[in-house]
């Protein structure tokens, strides 16, 4: 039974070794109001990200706030209570499609047979890649979003070096694979994916098989250049970006 509410009323009870405890109506009243208020600002911020969520895997990281917030049914100063930029919001969209992408690369590293670890990681990594383009365009050099994407890419870069050393060391993969190389497979199948979405969109499955093929230690032939460095990488992501 709920408690009454009255002008002036003072609800007692007991705290501690005793003590008496004094609430008058209108702190009742005031806490239910602020919990009232927090269940809506959650909910509000739920709204958000949900909506958020579905128009970046769709329209990329391009879908404006405003379009966020028409489809979440609320206000833009709703949404910037929530989140200051637009870059606060990507981040918080995309932070659980970045931990799943950490946890496949940590589960292909433990995989025994080292090329089942990696071109399950190369399949998994594509198809979240294909689903969501709003991570498509952080992983390939958006000027969105980069600070998540190079957090992301500091967690990821030791897990692809362990998964390539060992795909090479059991005799699987190319000797000259460089972890330099694996951003290109990404842009190549990007590629892939915009260009065929509307027709074939599982046509980067057959692309990435012809890929992987020639990634076997088996059909290597001398390559005519080298990889790239660390340092051209990221000229070349940050002008894919621009």
């Amino acid at each position: 039974m709920g408690l009454p509410v009255c002008q002036g009323e003072e609800l007692r009870g007991r705290s501690g070794a005793g003590a008496p405890v004094v609430w008058h109506s209108a702190d009742v009243a005031t806490l239910a109001s602020a919990r009232t208020l927090r269940r809506d600002a959650q909910r509000n911020r739920e709204r958000i990200v949900a909506s958020a969520r579905l128009l970046f895997a769709r329209d990329g990281l391009e879908a404006s706030v405003e379009d966020v917030t028409r489809d979440a049914g609320v206000g833009m100063g709703t949404l910037y209570r929530h989140f200051a930029t637009k870059e606060e919001l990507i981040d918080a969209v995309l932070e659980e499609s970045f931990e799943e992408l950490v946890e496949v690369a940590e589960a292909a590293v433990a995989e025994d047979d080292a090329w089942a670890g990696f071109t399950g990681f190369m399949e998994a990594a594509l198809q979240r890649y294909a689903a969501n383009r709003g991570l498509k365009d952080v992983l390939a050099g958006s000027e969105h979003g980069r600070r998540r994407a190079r957090a992301m890419r500091r967690r990821l870069a030791p897990l692809l070096q362990q998964m390539i050393a060992r795909a090479q060391e059991q005799g699987s993969l190319r000797a000259d694979f460089t972890p330099q190389d694996m951003p290109l497979l990404f842009w190549t199948s990007g590629s892939v994916i915009d260009a065929t979405a509307g027709v074939a969109p599982d046509c980067w499955r057959r692309h990435l098989g012809l890929t992987l093929d020639g990634l076997r230690a088996g059909a290597a032939t001398p390559l005519p250049v080298p990889a790239l460095t660390p340092a051209q990488l990221e000229r070349a992501r940050t002008r894919r970006g621009a």
